[in-house]
């Protein structure tokens, strides 16, 4: 591709929801989130999405910070800089610890470049196989198990199979056995972000009985050991999100025996290149994938549909049509539903444009940032 990249815009864009989206720690009304837009010096535009929500719940990443930390430090480090591929970003940003969404937004506004550039759709670039990806749906916490199996019937009439429920303590085992219970053959996991403990093993050993696809995240954040100690104890295979950051945390999910799944997110891993890389990885190993989601705008979710085309990834994913979570989204076409699937988009690049006019909408902070024609490196 072009090698360098000459302006940067950020922007603070807050998406109203349709509806309120529970987690065990924390309740919804907008997804407020941060688009990230890269032109390079042929002039072609790449987009990534910045996934750290308003505050660090659910890693230490938020949008502020985020905001600060991009304008000031990273994008600089990658303007009027040669990058052939945008597996070249990583070197360049190697001195910033962590902060995966905002590298995640890079590469995959590089990669965007990259496709267009190639003239291939987004998922032929990264090597994906599928012209269709199969999608489950993620449900918040609700107020009661009836009131969870009347959402649940809803989204199985829409077309769903593997149905994702948000669990907590006193908020799990009647809840998962309600929709058990009214959909005897439904692919039914619990996603626990993280609100167990050692000492709550019996309680997730009850969860046996219920026939789940898999019980997600479960413990601590970035914990590895205790997950392993749950797996061994427990015959619902244990699927790990925050716990797996890195390739280095597949290694190591793998040596320990942590999980038989992972959630991977291109965002918390830093991007669509660490993605691949995990599920290459995990792959070789008997671990299975799927690619899990933020409450993505469409730029995201149209860049997570390319990475769920990689044979690593064979359970069905958390990439909804994009009404299920707004009314207006930042792409068009947006991301429809086909029965149980998301058409693969066949346009070069992420295969969607920006819905320029929603964008300007929701945007509530813009920067933009240019290279500096003596600045080249």
């Amino acid at each position: 591709m072009q090698s360098r990249i000459i302006s940067a815009t950020l922007r603070q864009v807050d998406i109203p929801l349709r509806h309120p989206f529970e987690t065990s720690f924390t309740r919804m009304t907008a997804k407020k989130t941060m688009i990230l837009e890269l032109t390079d010096e042929s002039g072609t535009k790449g987009y990534g999405e910045v996934s750290a929500f308003d505050i660090p719940f659910y890693n230490e990443e938020f949008r502020a910070g985020a905001w600060e930390l991009l304008l000031n430090i990273m994008l600089p480090m990658i303007l009027n800089v040669d990058i052939p591929h945008p597996n070249d970003m990583y070197p360049l940003v190697a001195g910033i610890r962590r902060n995966n969404m905002s590298k995640s937004a890079i590469n995959c506004a590089l990669w965007d470049i990259f496709a267009k550039q190639a003239n291939l759709p987004l998922a032929t670039a990264l090597g994906g196989d599928k012209q269709k990806v199969e999608t489950g749906v993620s449900i918040g916490v609700q107020a009661s198990p009836q009131a969870l199996v009347k959402v649940v019937n809803g989204y199985i009439e829409q077309g769903y199979r593997r149905i994702k429920c948000k669990i907590k303590p006193g908020k799990d085992y009647d809840y998962l056995a309600a929709v058990r219970k009214a959909f005897p053959n439904v692919m039914l996991m619990g996603d626990a972000n993280s609100a167990y403990r050692r000492a709550d093993f019996a309680a997730l050993k009850r969860l046996d009985d219920l026939n789940l696809i898999m019980i997600e995240q479960p413990l601590e954040p970035g914990d590895l050991l205790d997950h392993a100690d749950l797996q061994k104890l427990i015959k619902t295979p244990v699927c790990l999100d925050e716990s797996v950051t890195s390739l280095d945390d597949t290694r190591k999910m793998i040596r320990l025996g942590s999980g038989k799944i992972i959630n991977i997110k291109v965002a918390r891993v830093g991007g669509l290149t660490v993605a691949k890389q995990i599920q290459a990885l995990a792959a070789q190993n008997g671990i299975k994938c799927w690619c899990g989601g933020m409450l993505d705008s469409g730029v995201a979710r149209a860049e997570n549909v390319a990475i769920a085309t990689l044979p690593g990834y064979t359970l069905p994913n958390d990439i909804a049509a994009s009404t299920r979570y707004y009314d207006r989204d930042i792409i068009t076409p947006l991301i429809t539903l086909n029965g149980t699937y998301v058409n693969v988009p066949a346009k070069p690049g992420m295969g969607v444009a920006i819905d320029q006019e929603n964008l300007n909408d929701f945007t509530i902070a813009t920067k933009t940032l240019t290279a500096k024609a003596t600045a080249h490196v």
